[in-house]
C-alpha cells in the first residue's frame, strides 16, 4: 500500500490552491474545476471544492473546520522557509522553534484554518530517523 495524498475540502479552491503553489513552489494540476492536486515526489496535496463533499457521503466533511490534523512537510532550511513565507503567511502559530524530538519547526494556518507544519530534523537522532525517507 501507498500513501496517496490528503485531500482539503474548501469552498474556495482557487485561493487555497493559489496559497500552496507559494507555500510548496509547485503549479497545480487542475483534472477538473472543482479539484486540484499539487504532486511531489513524496506525496500529493488534493484540494476539492466543498461541492465535491455529497461524493463522500452526507456530512462526512465540512470546508475549514479542521482542528485536529496538522500537514507537515520536512525542507531542508527552516529559516530560509521562514524568510521566504512571511510575507504570504497571515496567521503564524510557532515561529521557527527546536522541538522536544528533534525537528526544527514552524507551523500557520493556511487561507481556511488548516494547520500546517514546515520541519527540518536537526538533532543527530532525528537526521538519522528521516535518512532514507523521500
Amino acid at each position: 500500500m501507498n500513501f496517496a495524498s490528503v485531500r482539503i475540502i474548501t469552498d474556495d479552491v482557487n485561493r487555497l490552491v493559489e496559497f500552496y503553489e507559494k507555500v510548496l513552489g509547485v503549479s497545480a494540476v487542475h483534472p477538473a474545476p472543482v479539484f486540484a492536486e499539487l504532486v511531489m515526489p513524496a506525496c500529493t496535496l488534493a484540494i476539492g471544492h466543498s461541492q465535491t463533499a455529497q461524493l463522500f457521503g452526507a456530512g462526512s466533511v465540512v470546508a475549514a473546520s479542521n482542528h485536529t490534523v496538522i500537514i507537515e512537510f520536512r525542507v531542508d532550511d527552516v529559516e530560509a522557509e521562514y524568510a521566504r513565507l512571511k510575507p504570504i503567511v497571515y496567521d503564524w502559530v510557532k515561529e521557527p522553534t527546536t522541538m522536544p524530538w528533534g525537528n526544527r519547526s514552524m507551523l500557520f494556518r493556511d487561507p481556511d484554518g488548516n494547520l500546517v507544519n514546515l520541519f527540518e530534523p536537526v538533532t543527530e537522532e532525528a537526521i538519522k530517523r528521516f535518512s532514507g525517507r523521500h
